[in-house]
């Protein structure tokens, strides 16, 4: 049974309706050279990457992962899930209180909230700086890393347009290889976008 519409009804559904289409057809182009989401990470992220500070906390984290085995990585990503929502939370500290993270916390509340979230990592999949507590430490297993840093300095990798259910915003993300002044690649970084801002 299908239940009918009242007046009051339409501006809500209307509005809706407008966002699904709006998200829909951002989608459908999603990843194209020029679709919005990447042209705008292309005009301002690309260039945070290449400072100073942001090269030298990557080289770092490459340095003090580089002679680890993927089962002491897996270790260190599973001290970083146990912390999340404790009281002393020294391993997720490291990364989320460094300077660099603290600069990826500024492009997000500068962004005008297009951006919603910043992951930087190493060559290995693993954090190097985040604008917010992140779900794992290791990204070595996930898109936003395998389809990136492994295929080169070029890599691209822009995923679905998702329903996020805490903030109840459609998000993309806009994952690419960073390199160092030679264009070598280095590590990784996911920029997590409001659709709909978009």
């Amino acid at each position: 049974m299908t239940a009918k519409l009242t007046e009051s009804d339409m501006p809500l559904k209307l509005s809706a309706l407008a966002a699904s289409l709006a998200v829909a057809a951002f989608a459908a182009h999603a990843g194209e050279p020029h679709d919005p989401m990447t042209s705008f990470v292309d005009a301002t992220v690309r260039g945070w990457l290449a400072t100073p500070s942001v090269q030298a906390a990557i080289a770092a984290s490459n340095a003090a992962h580089a002679g680890l085995s993927e089962a002491q990585l897996i270790k260190r990503d599973a001290a970083w899930r146990a912390e999340i929502g404790q009281t002393k939370t020294p391993t997720i500290d490291a990364i989320l209180q460094s300077p660099v993270s603290g600069a990826l916390r500024a492009h997000v509340a500068d962004s005008g909230g297009r951006i919603t979230e910043i992951i930087l990592m190493d060559n290995r999949g693993m954090n190097v700086a985040v604008s917010d507590v992140t779900s794992d430490f290791w990204q070595g297993d996930e898109a936003k890393f395998q389809q990136t840093f492994p295929r080169g300095p070029a890599a691209l990798h822009v995923s679905e347009v998702e329903l996020d259910e805490s903030s109840q915003i459609y998000q993309a993300q806009v994952s690419f290889t960073v390199t160092d002044a030679q264009g070598a690649p280095v590590g990784a970084v996911t920029i997590g976008l409001n659709a709909e801002a978009f």
